[in-house]
């Protein structure tokens, strides 16, 4: 049994993954009313489903090799963290300009969900980029 060791891409992978995670539950957008409560709301609805599914299929993809027998997954390639990096980046800017239709962006302090997300897809990205420039295992 030969197992591969984690590395430094598939790790900003995961820690990108989890801090997008986090992001989603709290404040994305709060849309102030006179005379009554503000709304507002999380990831989760619209298409931040997009973004919470694809953070958990970068998890799943970097966790495979490590459920199986022989340690290797036909998905733990690089062009599967690059397909799941695009449609999770391409849902988060979606995502924000569905809500800039019906209110303002708001500040870290006012939306914090979203600039967390935010962070942690840009940490996937960078995940991504160095295991694009890791070189292939020799068995």
């Amino acid at each position: 049994m030969n197992r591969r060791a984690l590395g430094r891409g598939r790790l900003l992978v995961v820690i990108g993954a989890l801090v997008t995670l986090a992001g989603m539950i709290p404040t994305w957008w709060k849309l102030p009313r006179t005379n009554a409560t503000s709304l507002s709301g999380n990831g989760l609805e619209g298409a931040g489903i997009i973004i919470f599914l694809g953070a958990l299929a970068l998890l799943a993809v970097v966790t495979l090799p490590y459920a199986t027998r022989d340690g290797d997954s036909a998905l733990d390639r690089p062009a599967s963290f690059v397909l799941l990096a695009l449609m999770t980046v391409g849902a988060l800017l979606f995502r924000i300009f569905e809500i800039s239709r019906f209110t303002s962006l708001g500040l870290p302090t006012e939306a914090p969900g979203m600039w967390i997300s935010g962070l942690g897809l840009l940490v996937v990205v960078w995940g991504v980029g160095d295991l694009l420039s890791e070189r292939p295992p020799t068995n």
